[in-house]
């Protein structure tokens, strides 16, 4: 054991920096030291909620799932020396169960998911990863960005469900860092048109500087944007519970709605059936992601995704507490903090 300091979550409102005890890996992993680690929005809900769905914080527990670190011994399976910077894949399925085999490794029932209960994560200046989660990056690529792949991945598996097609018009629902990185990925896909919503002016301004041709503060807006016929595709990526209400609203007759986030209190808002039946709705979950990294990092490598526009805020870990207060508040100007455990 190591004798550190962590920043944990020890209920809804309650996170705290205290002394850690890091343990020694086995022989499956290595250890490594956090170079970035940002905030997520599921960070968000175990700080104001105390949990999701069934994963509840039972005993104080360390968040951070996004990151970039220092691996500090050899991974010659994976081409990787000690001392080079990479990005950690989060989860390590099984391999074996039904959904496994069927190709469904993020809806795997017995991950190991760094930093969701009751496996710790990477808010500490190091911890032990598995040797086989370390992603080997291109000369170049920063710690920053090495952090920001995990949450990229997780836009590329929502595009890979929604399967964007030449010349229709798409609606994001919701503009925080989700939202901007699907609308990149959109522009990139030929669409015809991809509108913004988020009720804060600051996020509605950067997407259209990352792509969007329109973004508004009202939902309430579609039907005047689209005289009346709503959007061929929808993607929902907010954290309310009316997420799920407000992208039906938005949708047309036929069209395809993908729900990527987390509605506070882990519940959606009433929803009126006929307005989701009459339109003939194909609607989806986007549960974190597939096998998305070597395109992410090619889309971050070639400049063709710009990750690090939408980090707004920095913190050492011993301020760390205030990224999750300002998160939960939506404080002004914020759309993505980053934590560097190491400063």
């Amino acid at each position: 054991m190591t004798s550190s300091k962590a920043l944990f979550i020890h209920g809804a409102g309650d996170v705290r920096v205290a002394s850690y005890q890091c343990r020694e890996p086995d022989k499956n992993e290595v250890m490594a030291e956090v170079a970035a680690v940002g905030i997520c929005g599921s960070d968000i809900h175990y700080y104001k909620d105390g949990g999701i769905g069934s994963a509840v914080i039972d005993k104080p527990f360390v968040p951070g799932h996004e990151f970039g670190a220092t691996v500090l011994a050899d991974i010659p399976e994976n081409d990787i020396e000690s001392g080079e910077l990479v990005a950690v894949d989060p989860a390590t399925p099984c391999h074996v169960c039904e959904w496994c085999s069927k190709g469904y490794h993020n809806l795997c029932p017995f991950v190991r998911f760094v930093g969701a209960p009751p496996y710790n994560g990477a808010l500490t200046p190091s911890l032990p990863i598995m040797r086989s989660a370390a992603i080997k990056l291109p000369l170049g690529m920063t710690a920053d960005q090495a952090a920001m792949l995990e949450p990229l991945g997780v836009c590329l598996h929502a595009l890979d469900l929604a399967k964007p097609r030449l010349m229709e018009s798409v609606a994001v629902v919701g503009c925080g860092g989700i939202g901007l990185g699907i609308i990149q990925l959109l522009a990139l896909s030929g669409v015809q048109r991809i509108v913004g919503f988020d009720p804060q002016q600051h996020r509605i301004d950067k997407a259209i500087e990352l792509g969007a041709h329109d973004a508004r503060r009202q939902i309430s807006d579609v039907s005047g944007l689209t005289n009346g016929r709503g959007f061929d595709l929808v993607l929902e990526a907010t954290n309310s519970p009316d997420g799920l209400r407000d992208a039906v609203h938005a949708a047309a007759i036929g069209a395809r709605v993908i729900l990527v986030g987390i509605p506070d209190g882990d519940t959606y808002s009433p929803l009126s059936a006929a307005e989701a039946r009459r339109r003939g709705l194909d609607l989806r979950f986007s549960r974190r992601m597939g096998d998305v990294y070597p395109r992410a990092i090619s889309l971050v490598h070639e400049q063709r995704i710009d990750v690090d526009a939408l980090i707004t805020h920095r913190f050492t870990l011993e301020n760390s507490p205030e990224a999750f207060e300002i998160q939960a508040q939506n404080h002004k100007g914020l759309i993505k903090s980053m934590v560097y455990p190491n400063d």
